[in-house]
């Protein structure tokens, strides 16, 4: 999975996520590099590079870069002030667009300076196939501190010796094993997920789910009816942002039943139906189809890179006008999928496809085209949790996180929401030749959410304030 965001990355669908943070006050960019020089240690893939097979027989491996610098990834970028919100867009739009060079590690960040209020930005990138959202979390953890004066980290382990370069015969040994090995993990990991649906199937509840779940398969399967942003993209890029009271969402779930993601999904696909009225697109019998990441992660496996994550393929109807009905109908479909387990289903299929040789699987991405003329989604939502505490950069309080997710393929919007100290924080990704007006989206997105928290009884609740602790270390934090 990790090797296919390599593959089928194009100029008009770069595969990396990203996010903009503000921090209150101006981080001290120097410093910070330092910082970053003492924790590099910590996560090792952040020096490594995607190297080729050389003779095209197993995928890319990470070896260790013998040019590492880390000022090649950190750069310091200045508005004039007092810049705006509205520049900040423009700027991080120009910085999310270009693809990665696969040349270094494939990460970046940049500190933007002259934001009105004396703030800092930070416009962060790392390409899909290190991270998912879920350990893109765990990153974040170690990049910034629970606490405005941490303790130091630990120190830097002896530099081992590098290993020799093996010689042109044992690498092609090594490559031929490798891919050998690749295709034998993925069967087992295959053989596996089929023995584990097996015993699910034991279960009266989960045949029942199955057997409701099994009659969306037809469908599933065929293209999507294309909405607004359903079209050839640019490669062109526009982050457009949402901010909510976390509390809200959780009062609106517990008022109606169910999930914050069924109050995000009840909210997007609100604004969906708004958006295409707008641009005269009929909803009636239409149905939104949201391509829904679901991380597989075990807690075993929390802070380990790569992906590890299947997807759940939520169709929603576009013509249920009233808010609870279509909430209960999300509720109804997610709850089904994840007692169907449809998500380790379609993960089982992933495992089938990595059976194939690499050489073949690279091939398919270098034939594939990013602007088909039918998607099989209309569009991503990708919802992961954050620390509901403050975090910090050089004691400097990071006060918003907006997400980044790629989009292309003719999906020309996506959205991302983090929790984080106690806010949801959406981030509509759009290709600005697809969707060149995603800012009508995130106003629809606000009517949305706040015509759902009405219906459901919610009074408007403000965040509460947290505070780090006053010890030093990783403090869980408390209230103000």
């Amino acid at each position: 999975m990790d090797a296919s965001f390599l593959y089928f990355e194009k100029k008009e669908a770069t595969m990396h996520i990203g996010s903009v943070s503000i921090f209150d006050g101006e981080i001290p960019f120097d410093d910070f590099v330092a910082m970053m020089d003492a924790k590099m240690h910590l996560v090792p893939r952040y020096q490594q590079i995607v190297v080729n097979d050389p003779f095209n027989l197993g995928h890319p491996t990470w070896e260790p870069d013998p040019n590492f610098n880390l000022r090649n990834h950190i750069f310091k970028l200045q508005l004039e002030a007092p810049g705006s919100e509205a520049q900040l867009i423009e700027l991080a739009g120009q910085l999310f667009t270009p693809m990665m060079d696969r040349r270094k590690p494939l990460w970046d960040i940049y500190f933007v300076y002259g934001l009105e209020g004396g703030r800092t930005a930070m416009v962060s990138r790392v390409h899909h196939c290190m991270v998912d959202g879920v350990s893109g979390v765990d990153l974040l953890k170690i990049i910034l501190d629970f606490s405005p004066n941490p303790a130091p980290p630990p120190p830097k382990p002896a530099t081992a010796p590098r290993p020799a370069t093996p010689d042109p015969t044992r690498r092609l040994f090594d490559s031929i094993l490798g891919g050998m090995q690749e295709g034998m993990n993925r069967w087992m990991e295959f053989q596996n997920g089929l023995l584990n649906l097996t015993q699910a199937l034991t279960r009266a509840e989960t045949r029942a789910s199955m057997q409701k779940v099994s009659s969306e398969w037809p469908r599933l399967i065929r293209p999507v009816s294309p909405l607004p942003f359903n079209g050839p993209g640019s490669g062109a890029r526009k982050l457009v942002w949402n901010t909510f009271s976390f509390a809200e969402a959780r009062a609106i779930r517990g008022a109606l039943g169910g999930t914050v993601n069924d109050v995000v999904l009840t909210a997007l696909s609100g604004a969906v139906a708004r958006y295409a009225a707008h641009h005269g697109h009929s909803v009636a019998g239409r149905h939104l189809r949201v391509m829904v990441p679901v991380s597989l992660r075990q807690d075993d496996q929390r802070g380990a890179l790569g992906n590890l994550v299947s997807v759940l393929p939520v169709e929603i109807p576009l013509d249920l006008s009233d808010p609870t009905a279509r909430f209960r109908y999300i509720n109804e479909k997610t709850a089904a999928m994840k007692a169907g387990r449809m998500a380790e289903g379609l993960n089982l299929f992933s495992a089938l496809m990595g059976v194939l040789p690499p050489p073949l699987q690279a091939l398919m991405g270098a034939l594939s085209t990013a602007n088909i003329p039918m998607p099989v989604f209309n569009m991503v939502s990708t919802n992961v949790p954050g620390p509901q505490v403050p975090m910090y950069a050089m004691g400097k309080r990071m006060i918003a996180y907006y997400p980044y997710v790629p989009v292309g393929f003719a999906i020309g919007c996506g959205c991302a929401i983090m929790s984080y100290d106690q806010h949801l924080y959406f981030g509509l990704t759009a290709d600005t030749q697809a969707m060149p007006d995603v800012e009508r989206m995130r106003d629809c997105l606000y009517e949305s959410f706040y015509e759902l928290r009405q219906i459901a009884g919610v009074e408007p609740i403000q965040p509460q304030v947290m505070k780090a602790a006053a010890g030093k270390g990783r403090s869980r934090g408390k209230k103000e």
